[in-house]
């Protein structure tokens, strides 16, 4: 009896410590579950609430068969223009390949991948090489272009032509340091949707001899075949 009772005394205390190890257990694996939980949830509702981000930083994401573009023209004389294409940054000062003048950036039509960046010095410059090079610009290209100090002085009338057949409305009237900043394209129907211009004036410039920066975005519409 004496060793029955012991062996009893011995299983109660074993499920015992079993029940309570258990449970004990059970607590923690609860909590942990419950943090993970927790955790996960304010995850999820961090990412719900914060912004997306669209191609090249514009305010709404493009419909399908469009191309994403944001761009800026110079600072005075102090920051150079920035041209981005599906979220590919073509031209800035950072890239060091902007300058004086006017600066383009050239881009297939139909794949979006970039052709060509260039610029032009239209006040110390000679404006020969830029009317040759608008000259060879492909059809079913799109053609970028923003200007930076001053984009005006050397333009003549031959160029402005061209540049207005790439779908401008604004060249004709570009003066000396005024900011402008457009998208067109070789081969275009009609004029382009894509473009502003504000007037060199002493009166309203943002900066001593210069007016304010030009910034615009949009979604260029992909060339069908």
């Amino acid at each position: 009896l004496t060793g029955a009772a012991k062996l009893v005394v011995v299983i109660a205390i074993f499920l015992l410590t079993f029940y309570v190890i258990s449970q004990v257990f059970e607590i923690k694996m609860d909590a942990n579950l419950g943090h993970i939980f927790a955790r996960s949830a304010l995850d999820a509702a961090a990412r719900s609430t914060k912004p997306p981000r669209y191609k090249c930083g514009i305010s709404k994401a493009c419909p399908e068969k469009h191309f994403a573009f944001k761009m800026s023209s110079g600072a005075a004389n102090v920051v150079g223009p920035k041209i981005c294409v599906e979220d590919n940054v073509l031209m800035s000062g950072v890239k060091n390949n902007v300058g004086r003048g006017i600066n383009m950036a050239l881009v297939n039509g139909k794949t979006g991948e970039p052709l060509d960046t260039k610029f032009f010095d239209m006040w110390g410059g000679d404006v020969a090489p830029f009317i040759e090079f608008l000259k060879s610009i492909q059809d079913g290209t799109i053609v970028l272009m923003a200007t930076y100090d001053d984009g005006a002085t050397k333009l003549n009338e031959e160029a402005r032509k061209l540049i207005a057949e790439l779908g401008s409305t604004s060249i004709t009237n570009l003066g000396f340091r005024d900011n402008w900043v457009f998208c067109g394209g070789k081969g275009i129907k009609t004029k382009s949707p894509f473009e502003q211009h504000i007037k060199n004036n002493k009166d309203t410039n943002k900066y001593e001899g210069w007016p304010e920066v030009v910034e615009m975005e949009g979604c260029i519409p992909q060339k069908q075949d």
